[in-house]
């Protein structure tokens, strides 16, 4: 077994919950809720894509033991963290890591959920496999560098994203040294994520490949579980997943809560249901809307600087949640960017069709400097009387260094929540999840996700 896998393994056998300082649990929950909002509101039925998993689910068949947020029923572990995945990531609107540019919690807490439920395990168990989970996709995916993985054609949420649901699932299933040596080995193996997705117009691939991280963490790490084995060097040996994915590796981000630091605390909350790198250009844009009392109509044109080693994601991509193009100009309509935006076309109206065509996105060396610990963007706004406009934001709202307060984290929960359920079921599952420590067995988070 090479030494990066022993010095990892080993880590995974050591991390308890006896590191964790309240603050950082505090956080976890915090994200946890805004998440659950996040999944709730994809499993609406007024969006195709949920009676689509259920038919799928219903096909397959296997024991109910872990429940599917915002429908009836429960499943096999591994066909609801499939599912839960792809509700996670749906709405382009959950909790995210600026600087490993990864949606580490819509990966993890499907699998841990599924498998904490059916496992009958404590709530403060389950908390501290989601922290644990969520440390290991965000190191991983610094340690291949998300941006070699991008240049390579591969999402870093589903790369990276199944290392921290396998780690995730594996603590609730309390692994021993060899199980764990197997699961990483099996994660390897089971890894994977094209950014492919950018040409399906349905937005059902983009969190399909979240959904499916979650499903083969949880996959690597019941297997283990059982006794499977798993290739012993998948860190540094040949045909590892660094020289796989990236090229790349990175090995002092590997470490585990390094400083009694971990990356629950240093996720970014997203206000727009669209691609994170949007964030910083849409707080500038509405700002200089808000500020000079300007309309949609009064706008001629907008160009978009944006780092250059990230600006090929956002320009003219196909994709409507990817697209500065599209997106911009919805916000400058809407002053709101939510999903259904996104789902269904918004190019009908006359005023985001003509501004389509005069948005520019600047590909920028000079905003390469801090990415992509920030996504710098500056906004130019030229209007029709010829006024021009410029704002720059490094940090948008939401990010870590410039969070919302409880109560804006509330709000934004309970008005995604509540396009699927009550007012009453909201309160409930706000309730167990800030209580999720205290729970002594998270299958009543799962029942309270699960809506009748």
């Amino acid at each position: 077994m090479d030494d990066l896998t022993t010095r990892f393994v080993g880590q995974l056998l050591k991390f308890d919950s006896a590191s964790i300082s309240e603050d950082v649990r505090v956080l976890a929950k915090r994200h946890l809720l805004d998440l659950f909002g996040a999944m709730l509101a994809a499993s609406s039925v007024r969006y195709p894509i949920g009676d689509i998993l259920l038919k799928f689910v219903e096909q397959e068949g296997g024991s109910p033991r872990a429940s599917v947020v915002g429908r009836s029923r429960k499943t096999s572990v591994t066909n609801a963290a499939l599912t839960n995945g792809t509700f996670a990531y749906y709405c382009d609107i959950e909790p995210h890591h600026p600087e490993a540019v990864l949606h580490a919690p819509a990966a993890v807490v499907p699998a841990v959920l599924a498998v904490g439920e059916a496992a009958g395990a404590k709530g403060e168990s389950f908390l501290t496999a989601v922290i644990l989970g969520i440390d290991v996709a965000c190191r991983l995916s610094l340690a291949l560098d998300p941006r070699a993985l991008y240049a390579r054609g591969f999402h870093p949420t589903a790369v990276a994203g199944v290392f921290g649901a396998m780690a995730g699932a594996g603590k609730l299933l309390e692994l021993d040294a060899g199980q764990w040596v197997n699961a990483v080995g099996l994660a390897g193996l089971e890894t994977g994520g094209l950014l492919a997705w950018a040409s399906d117009p349905t937005e059902h691939s983009r969190p399909f490949n979240v959904g499916l991280a979650a499903h083969r963490g949880a996959s690597a790490a019941i297997l283990a579980s059982l006794g499977f084995g798993g290739p012993r060097e998948v860190l540094s040996g040949k045909a590892n997943v660094f020289d796989a994915f990236s090229g790349v590796l990175r090995a002092e981000h590997l470490i585990l809560g390094r400083d009694s630091r971990f990356a629950v605390a240093e996720l970014a909350t997203k206000l727009y249901a669209c691609c994170a790198f949007l964030h910083p250009g849409l707080d500038a844009l509405l700002k200089l809307l808000h500020d000079g009392n300007i309309t949609v109509h009064d706008i001629d044109w907008i160009d978009l600087h944006f780092p250059r080693s990230g600006a090929s994601i956002i320009d003219g991509n196909s994709l409507r949640s990817h697209c500065a193009q599209y997106v911009l100009p919805v916000a400058a309509l809407y002053r709101e960017v939510r999903i259904d935006h996104i789902l269904f076309d918004q190019r009908q109206n006359p005023e985001i069709s003509r501004l389509y065509t005069r948005v520019r996105v600047i590909h920028d060396q000079e905003l390469d400097q801090g990415y992509p610990r920030f996504y710098s963007s500056i906004v130019v706004l030229k209007l029709k009387n010829g006024e021009v406009l410029d704002l720059r934001v490094d940090i948008p709202k939401g990010h870590p260094a410039n969070p919302l307060t409880p109560e804006e984290l509330q709000a934004k929960y309970l008005k995604l929540a509540g396009v699927a359920c009550s007012s009453d079921q909201a309160a409930l599952i706000e309730s167990r999840t800030m209580n999720i420590d205290h729970l002594e067995d998270v299958k009543l988070l799962g029942d309270a996700l699960r809506l009748s």
